[in-house]
């Protein structure tokens, strides 16, 4: 890919079409789950998609058969053995949240597979989503012992209101594409051999508009969640951070990995 603003790059791959850049997470493992470079890469990509000069639209998807599917189990336990290393990642927890909302260029999620936990909150912080109909998301924070603080509480319930929000982050259950289209939690759902055409329709539609109305709408549309992400995402890391020392994290996250039932104990 032309220019350098790309380059060092290891979990994305870049590609363009005229003036829209297609950013592909790629990360080791079958399901682009978060490890600690690819969280490194997310706090900072979102920044070099808006200064990138040569593109007017960003469509984020993910490589292979998932689009995110939350963090690395491996990560998991290098957090609970040093949580340390998971104090050190706040500020770029912030930063993926802030960063994505900030970008004033469209941005269009193809949801190519699974999005869970961070990967859910990246897609749905995106302008319009389109999902393959085989498609899942949902925030399973909980699951794993911890708080939904990277983001999930910041944009569930201004999607689909209080009550779903609190019950589908409180249990973590995962939705179908069909389910989230229908709740409004997501914008389209097409078979997966009609995704790219459906991805091209929309973003068609968008570079057709003048660049600077499209921009500019899209910037006073977000101003009420970048506020809002302001107020939140302190108290959502600190939250988390919490979460991450706790008795159950450790045991919720060595039940998953042995594919047992967890043994909680309350603390």
């Amino acid at each position: 890919m032309s220019g350098k603003r790309f380059e060092g790059y290891e979990r994305f791959e870049f590609r363009r079409d005229g003036r829209i850049l297609t950013a592909t997470i790629a990360a080791p493992g079958p399901v682009n789950g978060v490890d600690a470079l690819l969280h490194e890469e997310l706090a900072r990509v979102f920044t070099d998609l808006q200064q990138d000069p040569d593109s007017d639209l960003i469509i984020l998807t993910g490589k292979g058969r998932a689009f995110c599917a939350g963090g690395d189990f491996d990560w998991f336990k290098e957090q609970i053995a040093d949580p340390a290393t998971f104090r050190a990642i706040g500020w770029d927890a912030k930063r993926i949240v802030t960063s994505l909302l900030d970008v004033e260029k469209p941005v269009i999620c193809r949801m190519n597979g699974a999005a869970a936990g961070l990967g859910a909150t990246i897609a749905l912080l995106c302008d319009i989503i389109v999902a393959d109909e085989k498609a899942v998301i949902g925030d399973p924070h909980v699951k794993v012992g911890l708080v939904a603080g990277d983001g999930g509480a910041v944009i569930w319930p201004q999607l689909i209101g209080f009550a779903r929000a609190k019950e589908l982050l409180m249990t973590g259950d995962l939705l179908t594409a069909a389910k989230a289209a229908e709740i409004g939690l997501i914008n389209h759902v097409v078979p997966g051999d009609q995704l790219d055409a459906r991805v091209a329709e929309v973003a068609g539609k968008i570079m057709a508009n003048p660049r600077w109305a499209v921009r500019w709408t899209k910037t006073l549309a977000n101003m009420p969640l970048k506020a809002l992400a302001s107020q939140l995402m302190d108290a959502s890391i600190g939250y988390e951070m919490m979460s991450n020392v706790t008795a159950d994290r450790a045991e919720a996250v060595n039940a998953f990995i042995e594919k047992r039932p967890a043994k909680l104990t309350g603390e």
